[in-house]
């Protein structure tokens, strides 16, 4: 049976920096096959638009701080 890939959605945000990390070793090692390359390239965007929203999502609730108190961001749509 086939192995399958998580959505990078559904990946915690370390575990898909580390895979991210791990992808990009392997496509600077220059060894990939060019369908391999194609793939690594296009799991590594998914991992890597996951990672940004997760760090703007971050963001937005820190730069909420008013006074000592952080307030939560209403739960976001997806």
């Amino acid at each position: 049976m086939p192995k399958t890939t998580p959505a990078a959605a559904d990946i915690p945000f370390e575990k898909a920096l580390e895979e991210l990390e791990a992808i990009i070793a392997r496509m600077e090692d220059g060894k990939l096959p060019l369908e391999e390359s194609l793939a690594a390239y296009q799991r590594g965007a998914e991992l890597l638009r996951h990672c940004e929203g997760k760090l703007s999502a971050a963001q937005a609730r820190i730069s909420i701080l008013e006074g000592e108190v952080l307030k939560d961001l209403p739960a976001a749509e997806s």
